[in-house]
């Protein structure tokens, strides 16, 4: 492929850019870069791209053991060591594992749950529904889930994670078909998460925390691909659907806190040195890298059960509400897909199968039609992909791609990506009314703190139907369905 080196401008230096939709960072932007960046933007999203997402990027090249390229997704922006949209893959020979490489929100991901009820169906019920839910979901800083649970039954959450849930009757067997890593991942062990960690969890457990994190009922607004959409359940304009993106709490925020503290004198140890501290990072192999990937498992089997509460108690709510039980409502979990996860997989690299630690942050897993980790129900068409938006605005079903298998180690973005930091949006909100700008766009919101909606208002996140257009047209994932907000709970 012919390289047009172009300079997107003196503020991001020599970005090359490869086609319509990748942008190369090559070798030699910054000392110590084992492979190039590349980026997947258009020109636009090209100019918005922060210099240090940009030169986290380059920092993510320097790390031992890693191949091909360190990735961007179109949704990138800074983040703790790697960039938020960051995709790299290290050998499990002599790589490495970063705790920084998955983040602070271990396992975050999203849920969909499809119905059989119509837009009409519901909008007699809307501010109802929203109280109800609002109840029901705990949301908010801090807050606490309702799960009364003793800190012996979290280690048991630790190793079973969705299993734990369902054999409690929060859910049923066969939604474990559809949760990546089939809701528990192996290797997991309770043993490795701090006593401070499972404190922070343990009285969380069933709860949606606060900052981007959301609860929303959206209903189907267009569908581009109808045989995929079909496969996921989705069966028509107006069709309304259960949408949540959360992940594993105080619980895995403290993980994260605690490894890269462990982390943080490997590197010399081991003969490499970091050129940010902030990617505190072990050999996978090392004691060090398999105790956080044991605690890393741990905290994603935490966030598998979290979810699944959250989502039992959403049928709760819809058969309170619509006075009908959630199998006769049509209420069966689509897919669950986490985007801050480092997973050993196989992948092909210079024409050899070869292990790899994948780490994906603020990224999607997307695997193509046929993959055997796909479910079943889904590997003629591919693995569902769940693009969340703003929350005034609008959300995207996806698929799975053998180009992103080819070229992403199977990923995809995982949202719309900020444009603005928390801050400046509150300053540029200021006195803005939002709970009522959003009802003015057919949107009713119940919140905990309405106060901190500036920080997650449209203004400061890139369009996401512009994201999925990107990875869409470079072939990583395949626009399926389009989902416009009517409902959102937020902490």
């Amino acid at each position: 492929m012919k390289t047009r080196p172009s300079p997107v401008n003196e503020r991001l230096g020599p970005l090359e850019r490869i086609d319509d939709y990748r942008w190369r960072l090559p070798i030699g932007y910054r000392d110590g870069m084992r492979v190039p960046g590349i980026v997947y933007a258009d020109a636009r999203m090209a100019e918005q791209i922060g210099r240090h997402a940009l030169d986290q990027v380059a920092n993510v090249a320097t790390l031992p053991g890693i191949v091909r390229a360190s990735l961007a997704m179109p949704d990138i922006h800074e983040g703790y060591g790697f960039p938020i949209g960051g995709v790299a893959a290290f050998r499990e020979s002599d790589g490495v594992i970063a705790a920084g490489g998955v983040g602070y929100d271990v396992c975050c991901g999203v849920r969909l749950v499809r119905t059989d009820l119509s837009l009409d169906d519901v909008r007699a019920h809307r501010d109802r529904l929203a109280d109800e839910l609002f109840r029901a979901v705990p949301s908010g800083l801090g807050s606490a889930g309702g799960l009364k649970i003793t800190l012996a039954e979290t280690d048991d959450v630790l190793r079973r994670g969705a299993h734990w849930a369902v054999e409690r009757g929060y859910g049923d067997p066969e939604d474990l078909e559809v949760i990546e890593e089939g809701g528990a991942m192996d290797g997991a062990d309770p043993g490795e998460v701090s006593a401070r960690a499972k404190d922070r969890g343990h009285g969380q457990l069933g709860s949606l925390g606060s900052g981007n994190h959301f609860l929303s009922i959206p209903y189907v607004e267009e569908i581009y691909d109808p045989d995929v959409a079909r496969a996921f359940g989705i069966t028509g304009v107006g069709q309304v659907v259960a949408f949540f993106h959360c992940g594993s709490r105080g619980l895995g925020h403290q993980v994260c806190d605690d490894h890269l503290r462990l982390m943080s004198p490997s590197a010399r140890r081991y003969g490499f040195e970091l050129v940010d501290r902030q990617l505190a990072s072990a050999p996978f192999r090392s004691d060090e890298g398999q105790r956080y990937f044991r605690a890393m498992a741990a905290a994603a089997n935490f966030a598998w059960a979290n979810r699944q509460v959250i989502m039992h108690r959403v049928r709760e709510t819809f058969a309170k509400v619509f006075g009908r039980g959630a199998r006769d409502l049509g209420m069966t979990l689509v897919y669950d897909v986490a985007h801050n996860m480092a997973k050993l997989e196989e992948h092909v690299v210079d024409g050899e199968p070869t292990r790899l630690v994948v780490h994906r942050k603020g990224a999607t897993r997307a695997f193509p039609a046929g993959h055997p980790a796909v479910p079943e129900r889904y590997r003629a068409v591919g693995q569902p992909v769940f693009i969340p938006g703003d929350m005034g605005r609008y959300s995207f079903v996806a698929a799975g791609t053998a180009g992103a298998m080819e070229e992403t180690f199977g990923s995809t973005c995982h949202g719309a990506g900020r444009v603005q930091s928390r801050s400046a949006a509150r300053r540029q909100l200021r006195g803005v009314d939002l709970v009522a700008q959003l009802r003015e766009h057919g949107v009713i919101i119940r919140v905990r703190n309405p106060r901190l909606l500036a920080e997650e208002a449209s203004e400061a996140y890139k369009d996401v139907a512009d994201v999925v257009r990107v990875c869409h047209d470079a072939g990583i994932s395949r626009r399926v369905a389009k989902l416009r907000e009517f409902i959102v709970v937020k902490g």
